[in-house]
């Protein structure tokens, strides 16, 4: 591989939130050197999560997809839009599904109720399970071949890179303070993996799982996840935008392709199939989304639906930076006798705006019997509403 490249240092260094994201899919096609993207789909159109998309094959997708407050194996046939769930796990639920080598069957991290973290393989068809990996806290799994899994594993409150034989019951360590994103790198006998020992700047890392041997790439700057193109071609997403970087010919990433769709927000997983002429992500939706529904939430006086799309530790204000208050549980100190004792309570949007991650509501509210005009600004990040700005 090239000598290190210091590529991407402007990328984001948040950890993106697994808040209300959707799984798109979406054609790629190429003209001459510049690659489009087309056909969109969403094949979550979940309320809740749904992450961690990897294709079956080239027109099947898996991915983790919470229902009735867990999580499940999901899977979407691409080309008669058929689904279906694989897992139904009572105690625990399911994250991080890939297909296993040389084989039908699925393997995913799964996380019990009790706190227990394992590694395992879920019949196709049935769904029956078994565990893979006992003893490891496995996080971020990927197969090298049918029997050796790379994984970034969580050992005590870091993630280290362990190597694990199936047929000889060994785990190996190669690595540590690593990142989520692990692959097999096209056309070779190498693995990829993110290394987070540089806190200035994580580097994307080769892996030869069997000689150990590790080389650099490049660096990602902060991005969390990657792929590869079937020609050896790094992709590097960035907010709403995905990079392209060949290690072999390139000094600095191109634009890939860049979204215009409002609900293409801030990419956080990203996968392409087998033959590169389709590829999966993850996003957030529109910020206008989070304002929509907590809007819905007081309508319906539903504290629990109105605090849901507010982070933890956001911050309420009167135009233009007067501090009110801080923190969810104060908000639902607020509102929750609001809520309880105002039956005509309503909110009509007269106007919105929506720009980048602000929404502007001019907004008629009607409280006993009264009703009057306001604004509210909302600002979001990493999908949850931080602030509000009340005018």
């Amino acid at each position: 591989m090239k000598q290190i490249v210091l590529i991407f240092l402007f990328l984001s260094s948040a950890i993106f939130s697994q808040v209300n994201t959707e799984v798109h899919v979406f054609e790629i096609t190429k003209d001459g050197e510049n690659y489009s993207l087309a056909n969109g789909k969403n094949i979550s159109n979940n309320k809740d999560y749904d992450s961690q998309p990897f294709f079956y094959d080239v027109n099947t997708v898996i991915f983790a997809s919470s229902r009735n407050g867990n999580t499940d194996i999901f899977l979407y046939h691409l080309k008669d839009d058929a689904k279906r769930f694989i897992s139904g796990t009572e105690n625990g639920g399911e994250y991080s599904p890939q297909r296993i080598p040389n084989s039908k069957d699925i393997s995913a991290v799964r996380l019990d109720t009790d706190g227990l973290q394992r590694l395992y393989q879920y019949d196709f068809n049935s769904g029956k399970n078994e565990e893979l990996i006992p003893d490891l806290k496995v996080a971020y799994p990927a197969w090298f071949d049918e029997k050796t899994v790379v994984a970034s594993v969580i050992v005590n409150d870091s993630l280290h890179l362990i190597v694990s034989d199936l047929k000889k019951k060994t785990n190996t360590t190669v690595a540590k303070n690593v990142g989520r994103s692990v692959h097999k790198i096209p056309n070779s006998e190498l693995m990829s993996f993110i290394s987070k020992e540089n806190t200035d700047y994580w580097l994307l890392k080769s892996l030869n799982p069997k000689t150990k041997e590790i080389k650099i790439i490049t660096s990602v700057g902060k991005t969390e996840d990657v792929t590869w193109l079937p020609n050896g071609v790094l992709l590097i997403p960035n907010g709403n935008d995905i990079y392209q970087f060949n290690p072999l010919t390139d000094k600095i990433p191109s634009l890939f392709f860049s979204f215009s769709d409002e609900n293409i927000n801030n990419i956080s997983r990203i996968t392409v199939n087998s033959d590169g002429s389709k590829i999966a992500l993850v996003a957030e939706v529109s910020p206008e989304y989070l304002a929509e529904e907590q809007l819905k939430g007081y309508n319906n006086r539903d504290i629990e639906a109105f605090l849901k799309p507010y982070s933890k530790d956001v911050k309420v204000y009167n135009y233009p930076n007067t501090f009110r208050y801080e923190g969810i549980e104060k908000m639902r100190e607020i509102y929750t006798p609001l809520f309880e004792n105002t039956p005509d309570l309503h909110c009509q949007i007269l106007k919105r705006i929506v720009q980048k991650n602000k929404i502007i509501d001019h907004e008629r509210v009607t409280k006993n019997g009264r009703t009057f005009k306001a604004v509210a600004i909302y600002e979001v990040k990493d999908g949850e509403i931080i602030n509000v700005t009340f005018m």
